[in-house]
């Protein structure tokens, strides 16, 4: 099967933006693991998406900032917040890269709700905070609803040094163009866009984390293999379509 190329600008241009927003202070902390361990939870007609032989685990902290319909603006206050969502890498029958998202957790109600609504993504209502102090952010989250009531994860990451050139592995894990989730009885395929990330080596500090255990995945016993920090991109997503029935 043909499979696109990872590459670190965007692959496919968003030609009718149907939201729009800005990713913020982002944390990128992965495990890998074998592609079987993953492969149960990937949508039908989708795989584990592999970088020589194994796939990866993904916890991202961020700031969603700006969120609006369409080319925006942003809704106030509720198009503005945190979230911390569980993530995979998958590919589609059409050769396309992306991610599948296992939890996203939020801290405000209404987009929550309007997401799972309309196209069953699996984000949870929780209570967040983001802490920045001298180059070190502490991300820590405990969901409200739906359940498991009191799934946690609380980290923190030291920012280094920015990447000049990321490695094949760091293109893999970030350079990402879209979404495959299950709604209304398809595989659905969203598409985004942004700019390159600009990307720093980071540390973790702290990482004591419940949300990948409460998603179903075996809890992750090692250290994380890749840890990075990016102060953020806008984005814009377009509409989504069909990848598998």
């Amino acid at each position: 099967m043909w499979i696109e190329d990872v590459t670190p600008e965007t692959s496919r241009p968003v030609r009718r933006p149907w939201l729009v927003q800005r990713w913020e202070d982002l944390a990128f902390l992965h495990w890998a693991v074998p592609p079987a361990t993953v492969a149960p939870f990937l949508p039908r007609g989708t795989v584990p998406d592999t970088l020589d032989g194994v796939t990866y685990v993904g916890l991202i902290g961020f700031r969603l900032v700006g969120l609006g319909p369409l080319g925006g603006p942003g809704i106030p206050y509720l198009g503005t917040f945190l979230e911390t969502n569980v993530r995979l890498y998958s590919v589609d029958d059409r050769g396309r890269r992306a991610v599948v998202f296992l939890s996203l957790d939020a801290e405000r109600l209404l987009p929550v709700v309007t997401a799972q609504a309309l196209l069953r993504l699996p984000y949870k209502w929780s209570r967040m905070s983001l802490v920045k102090d001298s180059g070190v952010l502490r991300y820590a989250s405990t969901r409200r609803w739906p359940g498991p009531r009191g799934a946690a994860t609380a980290f923190s990451v030291r920012v280094g040094e920015p990447l000049g050139e990321p490695s094949p592995l760091e293109h893999f894990l970030t350079a990402r163009w879209g979404l495959h989730t299950r709604a209304w009885g398809r595989t659905v395929h969203l598409p985004n866009e942004h700019p390159r990330w600009p990307l720093f080596r980071a540390e973790a500090l702290e990482l004591g984390d419940g949300l990948i255990r409460a998603a179903g995945l075996p809890a992750m016993a090692d250290p994380p293999v890749s840890v990075l920090y990016s102060p953020g991109v806008p984005v814009t997503f377009g509409a989504p379509g069909i990848a598998a029935r």
